[in-house]
């Protein structure tokens, strides 16, 4: 099949559409004149052998047709072009993970740009902030809320912790009170070359009473459980998977970069009872 034609099903579900609004081909195209005389551009013309060879898959309509078809069917543009397999949200994706040379703002969102992500909204009573948890085992309710900038972020394939109050392990990489994402997937050490702390792979891992997020080694069947050296903890070994066992790969954080209380050099918790 020829790769610049759409694929058969687009125009099988654009055809759907029309015909579940009671529209015709002739009506389409009637239609359509509004539009390219209101916009001063013919483009936006979608003659009636047009939407026919759309719809058997002879041909993909161009950004302005498929305006047209938005404006008609009533259907947001996004949605028509998904049917193309255009995805805006691998588009926001794309924006959130391809990087430019330049510092820059990010443009805001419109209503209709809002899209919706689910996130914790309330806690269960012995959720404690203090203590490292799995956020699956102390959320109470999750609700949508509109976050366009974690678009790029694979709610299928991660878990999500929280580093408590008094655990500073990773300080000052990772602070008290952060949010992480865990891709459970990776959950062997990494081989991989690092040069830097900050290209250290970071493991989230439960233990015996609770949970610890840091460097890790294997040694002998032990897991060795790597601070930060800014947090002023021991090193700690554990039998392997008797007392510690990985639960993934940090891969995401979310955090505040101004604490409300900063460490004094003390002793800090570090595992915490779940």
């Amino acid at each position: 099949m020829d790769p610049r034609k759409p694929s058969p099903t687009a125009g099988k579900r654009m055809k759907a559409l029309r015909e579940s609004l009671g529209l015709t081909t002739r009506e389409v195209e009637e239609k359509s004149k509004e539009v390219a005389r209101d916009r001063h551009n013919e483009e936006y013309y979608i003659s009636h052998a047009w939407v026919t060879d759309i719809e058997t898959g002879e041909y993909t309509p161009s950004i302005y047709k498929f305006y047209t078809f938005s404006a008609i069917y009533h259907r947001r543009y996004d949605e028509i072009v998904s049917l193309f397999g255009l995805s805006m949200s691998d588009l926001k994706r794309y924006q959130a993970s391809l990087g430019v040379p330049k510092t820059h703002l990010l443009a805001g969102d419109s209503e209709q740009d809002m899209e919706r992500i689910s996130l914790p909204v309330r806690f269960k009573e012995e959720f404690q902030l203090d203590k490292t948890h799995l956020l699956a085992e102390v959320v109470e309710k999750w609700d949508l809320l509109p976050v366009r900038f974690l678009q790029h972020l694979d709610l299928r394939k991660s878990v999500y912790g929280y580093i408590g109050l008094q655990d500073y392990t990773l300080y000052s990489l990772i602070r008290p009170g952060s949010l992480l994402q865990i891709d459970a997937s990776q959950r062997k050490l990494s081989s991989e070359k690092w040069k830097t702390e900050f290209d250290r792979p970071v493991y989230f891992v439960e233990l015996r009473n609770g949970y610890v997020c840091s460097w890790c080694q294997v040694d002998r069947g032990q897991l060795i459980v790597i601070p930060h050296p800014h947090s002023h903890q021991d090193i700690r070994r554990f039998d392997c998977p008797s007392q510690a066992e990985i639960i993934g790969r940090v891969t995401g954080v979310s955090m505040r970069i101004v604490s409300e209380k900063e460490p004094d050099g003390g002793e800090h918790s570090t595992g915490t009872r779940r």
